[in-house]
């Protein structure tokens, strides 16, 4: 039984709808002299973050003293063991969560390759986006929107925080794996190659040298070329008119279309479903 002195406030998700990422369990708990959990272990990703008091978390047999904002990570299927201080017990609020997602949302964060606690006492925000889970807790499934888009800003705020700041190799295939993502996402808009660029953070001729240097193509052809593959699935699979389809593939011009996808695919948009019953066709 909870003295005067402790609270717990907690909601259980009592099934879970998404698989990608779902909000398990979220609360807050100013815990009572002494009180534990464990050894055990989870099932779920667990994250404690301390408002004030002061307790121990232990983890692959090492223990740490842990005061108001410091955090510390439960993983799935680790022992752990985490007790309160006999004289100024802690009072914490968490979030736990999992999903086919969720090991690689945590990678991000920087806190799977460290021991498993942290610092961050600058502001209280992630207080804040903690207590916004908490409060937006429910079974309704606009309710699971809210706790699921709370959890994500969450794990951005710790990448912000603690993750891995991103490192260029010298052949910048990793721009180029964010500008071709940038390509997929954007097509159908009215992007140039200037766009692309600015999305990845380097110059158009920086853009123009590792797109050559690492898949041969500018990236205005790239561009292009996914553009009119586009199409060609477009009008293979869909019932749509050739002002659709280039309206879709990101051609605002239907002329201008007509005359790129000849080029590309040596008959026009008019013919190309006739000929190509079967969908073989790349550019």
């Amino acid at each position: 039984m909870m003295t005067n002195e402790e609270f717990r406030r907690s909601f259980k998700v009592p099934y879970h709808n998404s698989l990608g990422l779902a909000v398990y369990s979220c609360g807050v708990q100013h815990c009572g002299s002494c009180h534990s959990w464990g050894p055990a272990v989870r099932d779920h990703y667990l994250i404690h973050y301390i408002l004030s008091g002061r307790g121990t978390f232990s983890y692959s047999g090492k223990k740490y003293n842990l005061s108001a904002g410091d955090g510390f990570l439960v993983v799935p299927s680790k022992v752990v063991y985490y007790c309160s201080d006999e004289n100024d017990p802690w009072e914490y609020c968490w979030v736990g969560f999992n999903g086919s997602d969720a090991k690689r949302l945590m990678g991000y964060t920087g806190l799977l390759n460290k021991p498993p606690v942290f610092h961050y006492s600058d502001d209280n925000s992630f207080e804040t986006i903690i207590m916004s889970i908490c409060n937006a807790s429910g079974t309704k499934p606009s309710d699971e929107m809210r706790m699921e888009s709370g959890l994500l800003l969450f794990l951005a705020t710790l990448t912000d925080k603690f993750g891995e700041k991103e490192t260029s190799n010298t052949n910048g295939y990793e721009y180029v794996q964010k500008a071709i993502k940038f390509i997929e996402y954007n097509y159908s808009s009215d992007i140039s190659v200037n766009d692309i660029a600015s999305s990845v953070g380097i110059s158009r001729s920086h853009l123009y040298r590792i797109f050559m240097q690492n898949i041969s193509i500018p990236p205005n052809e790239y561009l292009m070329r996914y553009r009119v593959n586009k199409a060609c699935e477009l009008l293979q699979n869909h019932n749509l008119s050739i002002g659709e389809v280039a309206y879709s593939a990101g051609f605002a011009d239907q002329l201008y279309f007509s005359r790129v996808f000849k080029k590309y695919m040596g008959m026009p948009p008019s013919k190309f479903s006739e000929y190509n019953s079967k969908g073989e066709y790349y550019v």
